[in-house]
């Protein structure tokens, strides 16, 4: 790390990250260079290559595991379709990584990379692009930011372990699933394939996983099921539902299980009676919505909070 004093904006806290750009990045760089015929897309696709892996280096010895290969960055064929610099981070999601050229004042970021990411951040080439310096981050985007806009690189790793408890549904459609969100399959066996939300038959293109909730003693635990139907980027339908693990026949008598929105506030409702075996709700939401699911007996709650 570097207490960079250099960089053009002087409002932003000066740590920065700095990462020296040998042999090896720009061999990676080259070798996705070679699949573009056009020289400016071939220009783009080696410095969204060198970015990436900087902050991938970044991430690392910051503690987070990545996953270059599962990122459209590290695709020949998604790279000429887009301008993406994304970086699988494990068990968190995508973010991206914009390239920001000697003595620029301004990041911009594509059309096609301003939603369904966990953050951006900038990373300044030097004019050899044998340094790459990894400025600062935000959460939401426009076309173009000023630098001086950017948050401190020193609040990413908090802000990325805040976010790690928001499920985003978006990298569920990219098959990236959270840590603890299993196949149906995985948690209830041979009754998986007797799961039915009782409010429709879902589709077999549904995609569907499951965690399970402690409720405050082992013996009290129940499997939350999450099921989305329809294409992403349009109206999604969210069926949510609680079943008693194996073993067991029926829910523990008064079990709530609620959905809230971004305020907190309850909006739909239902309660386990003496015999239940299920609980479900329906609704929809469009991307970009958060909401959260409670589920509580007696005086033990757990919620989970989504982002579409």
């Amino acid at each position: 790390m570097s207490n960079n004093q250099s960089i053009i904006n002087p409002n932003l806290e000066p740590w920065t990250f700095t990462v020296p750009l040998a042999l090896k990045a720009h061999s990676l760089a080259e070798q996705f260079r070679r699949y573009q015929s056009n020289p400016d897309k071939a220009k783009q696709v080696y410095l969204n290559t060198l970015v990436v892996y900087a902050v991938d280096i970044y991430l690392q010895c910051r503690g987070f595991e990545t996953d270059r290969e599962k990122s459209d960055s590290w695709n020949p064929a998604m790279q000429t379709l887009m301008d993406v610099a994304d970086l699988v981070v494990k068990n968190y999601g995508k973010l991206e990584c914009r390239p920001v050229l000697p003595k620029a004042e301004v990041v911009y970021f594509p059309a096609e990379v301003c939603s369904e990411r966990i953050s951006y951040v900038a990373v300044q080439l030097n004019e050899s692009l044998r340094e790459a310096t990894v400025l600062g981050f935000v959460d939401k985007v426009v076309s173009e930011l000023p630098i001086s806009q950017l948050r401190s690189l020193n609040e990413l790793p908090g802000y990325l372990n805040n976010i790690r408890s928001t499920v985003s549904l978006s990298q569920w459609y990219e098959g990236i699933f959270e840590a603890g969100w299993q196949a149906v399959e995985a948690v209830l066996g041979t009754k998986a394939t007797k799961v039915t939300f009782s409010f429709r038959s879902l589709p077999q293109s549904a995609i569907r996983r499951c965690k399970l909730i402690e409720l405050g003693s082992p013996e009290r635990t129940v499997v939350m099921i999450v099921a989305l139907t329809g294409e992403w980027k349009q109206e999604i339908d969210i069926a949510v539902e609680v079943q008693p693990l194996q073993g067991q026949t029926y829910l523990p008598t008064n079990l709530e299980l609620m959905v809230l929105n971004e305020e907190g506030e309850v909006v739909i409702n239902t309660q386990a009676g003496s015999d239940n075996k299920i609980l479900e709700l329906e609704f929809t939401g469009e991307p970009g919505n958060g909401f959260s699911v409670k589920v509580a007996l007696d005086d033990v709650s757990v919620i989970k909070n989504f982002v579409i």
